[in-house]
């Protein structure tokens, strides 16, 4: 592969981040920044109450990743962390009603790919202990389980260095061989689809979709569907925007109907 190849596969890879919610131990910690470090990523993040120890997580780091703990970007909300992100890919092994089907890492490498060009992307991960929760996966554009032969649980610094591993080669080889998917526009991030998401989620309240018990069932569904897309600002805006002129209008009905 020729240095401005190399140097292409860098400037890409820069730009993802490793996010891990709630970690047990400092040293899965250590051990996911040492992956980072050998894969070109360039930042770690994580949420949780407190700073782990960091000579524990320095330990399992080495010193080539050493600048990935220095500076750890810490935060108490996932959706803080995350919405700087235009595209997030997570993590889970349990499936069920509320868990659509989902893809290997592999087959999902062509859809992240093309984001690489002009948008953030995070590869998020839950607790060794429980994984994410459907709470937590809401904010992913895509999720994935990692597959294995009957027993499903992976310790998480085993996870992520899969999926990282999964990321570079995929980008090494489709560099090489000139096959880089076309690059994607620059999308919203996800602190502006979680004020959208909030604003579809009240009109379908209002319209009576929703109902008790399947708001977070069909909410999934639709924060899938709309995710998925790659919505840019400009197209988050003008759904908000209608958003609020049908709840404006339901606004003067209700008000109108009490005058009569």
């Amino acid at each position: 592969m020729t240095k401005a190849k190399q140097d292409k596969v860098r400037e890409l890879m820069a730009k993802t981040a490793i996010v891990l919610v709630s970690p047990k131990f400092a040293e899965n910690i250590g051990s996911a920044a040492r992956t980072a470090a050998n894969m070109g990523i360039g930042q770690l993040i994580l949420v949780c109450r407190e700073m782990p120890d960091r000579e524990k997580m320095l330990k399992l780091a080495t010193a080539k990743a050493a600048h990935l703990i220095d500076n750890l970007e810490h935060h108490q909300k996932l959706g803080e962390a995350l919405a700087p992100f235009s595209w997030v890919l997570g993590t889970s092994a349990r499936q069920g009603r509320k868990r659509s089907t989902v893809n290997s890492p592999r087959q999902l490498m062509s859809e992240i790919l093309p984001q690489l060009t002009n948008n953030r992307v995070a590869l998020l991960f839950g607790p060794e202990d429980r994984g994410l929760a459907n709470a937590e996966l809401r904010y992913c554009n895509q999720i994935t389980t990692i597959p294995t032969v009957d027993f499903s649980s992976l310790n998480l610094a085993q996870a992520v260095a899969i999926l990282c591993h999964e990321l570079h080669y995929s980008l090494l080889e489709a560099t090489e061989r000139n096959t880089l998917p076309k690059s994607v526009p620059r999308q919203g991030d996800k602190q502006a689809l979680e004020a959208m998401f909030g604003h579809v989620e009240e009109v379908l309240q209002t319209i009576g979709f929703l109902k008790n018990g399947e708001d977070d069932y069909w909410m999934k569904s639709i924060r899938q569907f709309l995710g998925r897309l790659g919505l840019k600002s400009k197209e988050i805006k003008i759904i908000r925007g209608v958003c609020r002129q049908l709840l404006w209008q339901d606004e003067q009905k209700s008000h109108s109907e009490g005058k009569r």
